[in-house]
């Protein structure tokens, strides 16, 4: 397994990490859930992510009970949750969802209570609030890293804009900014990593725990033929996810993709995941299996990075036609 520093912190996550979103309590079950993360970390995997909402609170119950059971020593691996959509659903009332400084406190503490730890290593605005005001969430924030209740916050989906408001108003008060951001990554959605945030990696320095390298399966080429029963597109809730993933364009530069990866004697997923963590500006891309072989097959990524020489990574931006345009100073 690599390792890679988190920003300008002292932090190193393994550049490949595991998740819990919309597997969780919705595909896997305990067992299943216990055999994937030991997987993970016995290849040597050392962060978990999760969240209040992810099956409104019963995804960080089921990895608390996992993490209990394991007892592995609490100093070698990382925990994440973030706040912003509350657990309840429709049925959040006002202070139940949001950045304000009592929903950002309040679900930290349920956090750590549904996780059974006594800290968080990384939490998450898991959305920008336009209700609450940057400088509550800065103090907010800054106050539970001192209260030793999380060790790192960051940001989730947020602009690059808002994320400098952040440091700057962190900054003017000589208090601890966000360190992280945890936006979506891959072949099909490359802007924010690779344009809106240059000048803040250049400029600020700052880690990424980006999610969804697959495209949510669409880089594994399960869907080429329709979707398959049980799979996350097949979720019942999920209609959005299924809407904004799947087009006959894309799964035509997926097939050729796929070529390309044979090609390179690997799979298409492993490739996939392989160029998202090329980008030196990936501290870490969270993975989503919910089988072991699953699991296996995407550590493999490793063993794939040497392979992606200029050429290659040309030959992709030819295939997918996805690569965004820096504006010109």
């Amino acid at each position: 397994m690599e390792y890679r520093i988190m920003g300008k912190t002292g932090l190193q996550l393994s550049v490949l990490s595991y998740g819990s979103w919309v597997t969780f309590a919705k595909q896997i079950d305990d067992n299943a859930s216990d055999r994937l993360m030991s997987l993970a970390y016995d290849s040597g995997i050392n962060f978990f992510d999760n969240a209040e909402v992810y099956s409104r609170g019963e995804s960080e119950k089921m990895m608390g009970r996992i993490l209990k059971k394991k007892n592995w020593e609490r100093s070698s691996y990382t925990v994440s949750s973030k706040a912003f959509f509350g657990w309840r659903g429709e049925a959040n009332k006002p202070n139940q969802k949001g950045l304000s400084r009592k929903h950002l406190t309040e679900a930290c503490h349920e956090a750590l209570e549904r996780l059974q730890l006594e800290y968080l290593d990384l939490y998450f605005c898991h959305r920008p609030d336009k209700n609450t005001p940057i400088e509550e969430v800065v103090r907010t924030m800054n106050t539970l890293v001192e209260q030793g209740k999380i060790f790192y916050w960051g940001t989730s989906e947020w602009s690059a804009a808002e994320i400098m408001e952040a440091h700057m108003v962190a900054r003017e008060l000589r208090l601890i900014g966000p360190a992280v951001e945890q936006t979506q990554y891959n072949l099909f959605e490359r802007q924010k990593i690779e344009v809106d945030y240059y000048t803040i990696f250049k400029n600020m320095g700052m880690g990424t725990t980006i999610w969804s390298p697959l495209a949510s399966g669409l880089l594994t080429g399960k869907y080429n033929d329709g979707i398959p029963e049980g799979s996350r597109l097949a979720l019942e809730g999920f209609e959005w996810l299924k809407d904004r993933t799947l087009s006959n364009e894309r799964i035509g530069r997926v097939r050729e993709l796929n070529k390309l990866a044979q090609d390179l004697g690997t799979t298409l997923a492993t490739l996939s995941i392989a160029w998202c963590v090329r980008n030196p500006n990936v501290t870490t891309a969270i993975l989503g299996a919910t089988r072991e072989e699953q699991l296996k097959e995407n550590l493999k990524a490793i063993e794939v990075l040497p392979k992606l020489t200029t050429e290659v990574m040309e030959r992709i931006d030819e295939i997918m036609g996805t690569k965004p345009v820096m504006p010109q100073y």
